[in-house]
């Protein structure tokens, strides 16, 4: 509730197997964007139980309320939860995408 998150992939398509990176841009309900956040990233494969096969990391600020993630690498097809903490002076809160390959 405290801010208003949406990801999207830096290259399309997103494939099994190769590293990429994503942009996840960060605002407040309001529309300001967030320039201050630290980025947490976690998540992985609900139906097989296990985690990201690497470590993503935020990469920083990019401008205009956008973060770079990078190292995210989906290993095999199916469902995949992407899990942010979003950290700033307005607060800490997570979000969840769900992304299927």
């Amino acid at each position: 509730g405290l801010y208003v998150v949406a990801i999207a992939p830096e290259v399309e398509p997103v494939e099994q197997g190769p590293l990429h990176n994503w942009i996840a841009t960060v605002t407040l309900p309001g529309g300001e964007a967030v320039t201050d956040a630290q980025i947490a990233i976690e998540g992985g494969m609900p139906q097989h139980g296990h985690g990201l096969p690497t470590a993503p990391q935020s990469a920083g600020h990019l401008g205009e309320g956008r973060y770079r993630i990078e190292g995210v690498r989906f290993n095999m097809g199916g469902w995949w939860v992407l899990k942010l903490g979003v950290s700033s002076p307005a607060g800490d809160d997570a979000v969840e995408f769900n992304i299927v390959l």
